[in-house]
């Protein structure tokens, strides 16, 4: 199977082992826009005096968001000692009162066992309640759960809905979810040029997978007008970025000249790059195999770089 058949037959669901931690740990990115000088102080890195605030205001007002301020202060460690419990009993105050940043919170810490034991049930009850008040973040791991299908019924039209939410909003990971969905007909009309679109979006905000998506579309011409020289640059910067399928895909061009101007040099140093990522090109094997001695070599002094730093053990 060819790079680009594997990458369209990868499932979004992939990400699901991480995505609901990993994208969610700011729960302050989507809160309200109202005057809090709390907050203000929190976002200025005076969390002393944030914590202070939030405290005279839960005292004063029983002031919500400073419930849910308080909340993330002991989630983090900010200014006191991290408390994982009392983390969530202020998380938890402020979602029985309709704040839907605490409710997005709490769902979190249930999905990693913060504060109480593991509860995906729980997490899901509070994505919901966040994502019915316009969460965008909640909406869009509440999308994941729907794909999934495990906690609930597998419904690609619901998360469609879902992950449209988020995606207004601005968020690049349901930009590039909901454009593959519109690629595969699954949950929406089949539709490539909205999925070009959405991708596009979301390759501007640095999502690799779409600038991958974003950038075989414009080579093939699929739901965007055909335009190579604009693949190359998208299929570049994801190769910058780690994606050993646009590094294959990057070879490939340089090593036929479309769209760029062939260089066989650099043509072998991303066969090899992408071939060390797991990539399999029997194509651009024969291509190397046939350059001269001399070419093939600088292709490989070129890669020794990206070589090392992938032997590298990660940081513990």
């Amino acid at each position: 199977m060819t790079a680009a058949a594997r990458h369209a037959a990868a499932p979004i669901t992939a990400a699901l082992t991480f995505a609901l931690i990993v994208v969610a740990l700011w729960p302050f990115i989507a809160r309200a826009q109202d005057p809090d000088f709390a907050y203000g102080q929190y976002q200025l890195g005076n969390f002393l005096r944030a914590f202070a605030l939030a405290t005279h205001q839960v005292e004063e007002k029983s002031d919500v968001k400073s419930m849910t301020l308080l909340g993330e202060l002991y989630a983090q460690g900010y200014c006191v000692p991290r408390n994982d419990q009392k983390a969530a009993e202020w998380y938890k105050l402020a979602s029985d009162r309709g704040d839907r940043d605490a409710m997005f919170a709490l769902a979190i810490f249930r999905m990693q066992g913060r504060g109480g034991p593991r509860d995906r049930d729980a997490s899901a009850k509070w994505l919901a309640a966040a994502a019915k008040l316009g969460h965008p973040l909640a909406a869009y791991n509440l999308a994941l759960l729907y794909m999934e299908g495990q906690l609930f019924p597998r419904d690609f039209k619901r998360a469609a809905e879902l992950l449209r939410v988020a995606s207004n909003a601005g968020n690049p990971e349901a930009q590039y979810a909901l454009g593959t969905l519109y690629k595969q007909g699954r949950g929406v009309p089949t539709d490539m040029s909205e999925a070009a679109r959405l991708w596009a979006l979301a390759a501007l905000a640095d999502n690799t997978d779409a600038q991958v998506e974003y950038a075989i579309a414009l080579f093939n011409g699929d739901g965007v007008a055909k335009n190579e020289q604009a693949s190359v640059a998208w299929f570049r910067r994801a190769a910058l970025r780690g994606s050993p399928i646009a590094q294959d895909r990057l070879a490939r061009i340089l090593a036929e000249g479309r769209g760029a101007l062939a260089d066989p040099v650099a043509a072998t140093k991303w066969h090899i790059i992408s071939k060390a990522r797991g990539e399999t090109d029997l194509k651009l094997d024969d291509f190397v195999n046939g350059l001269n001695p001399d070419t093939r070599e600088a292709g490989e002094r070129a890669a020794k770089t990206w070589l090392d730093w992938l032997k590298k053990p990660p940081p513990s």
